[in-house]
C-alpha cells in the first residue's frame, strides 16, 4: 500500500470513529497529529460562538479546538462521501450538522477538510464550511 493509500486509510478510520461517536473519538485525532501542525479553520476565531477556531500550530494545542467545539456544539452526523488524495496531501468532502446547545439550533453544511501529511503524521489541517449558517446558528431570536 503506498504512502497515499496508507493516508487515505488512517482518515477513514478517523472519520467513521468521529460519526459513529458522534465526536467522542478525539484521542484518534490526536494521535495522528505531528507535534508541530498547521491547524487551521476558515472561521478563524471571528465569533464568539468560534473562539476555538483561532490557527494553532502544536499537537497540544489542539485539544482546545476539540474542547470548544463538544463543549458549544453537538454533532448530528458526518458524514465523508468521498477522499480526494495526491503525495502526501488529502482532501475529505463531507457533509456535517450540529446543533449549538446554548440556542439549540441545528445546522447543516457542506465540509471539506485539507490534510497534509509527513513521516505518517498530520502535519497540515485546514477545514472549510459555511461560516454563516455557524454564526447564525449560536444567534439568539
Amino acid at each position: 500500500m503506498s504512502d497515499t493509500e496508507q493516508n487515505v486509510e488512517l482518515l477513514r478510520h478517523c472519520y467513521t470513529q468521529w460519526d459513529a461517536t458522534k465526536g467522542g473519538s478525539t484521542q484518534d485525532w490526536m494521535s495522528i497529529l505531528a507535534d508541530e501542525v498547521d491547524f487551521r479553520s476558515l472561521a478563524m476565531a471571528a465569533h464568539p460562538s468560534a473562539n476555538f477556531t483561532a490557527p494553532l500550530t502544536a499537537k497540544s494545542d489542539v485539544a482546545q479546538y476539540f474542547e470548544g467545539l463538544l463543549s458549544q456544539w453537538q454533532m448530528i452526523h458526518y458524514t465523508v462521501e468521498d477522499y480526494v488524495a495526491q503525495d502526501n496531501k488529502v482532501c475529505a468532502i463531507a457533509t456535517t450538522a450540529w446543533t449549538f446547545k446554548s440556542t439549540g439550533k441545528t445546522i447543516e453544511t457542506p465540509k471539506v477538510d485539507v490534510w497534509r501529511f509527513k513521516d505518517e503524521k498530520a502535519v497540515a489541517f485546514f477545514e472549510f464550511y459555511d461560516t454563516a449558517l455557524l454564526f447564525s446558528a449560536a444567534e439568539a431570536d
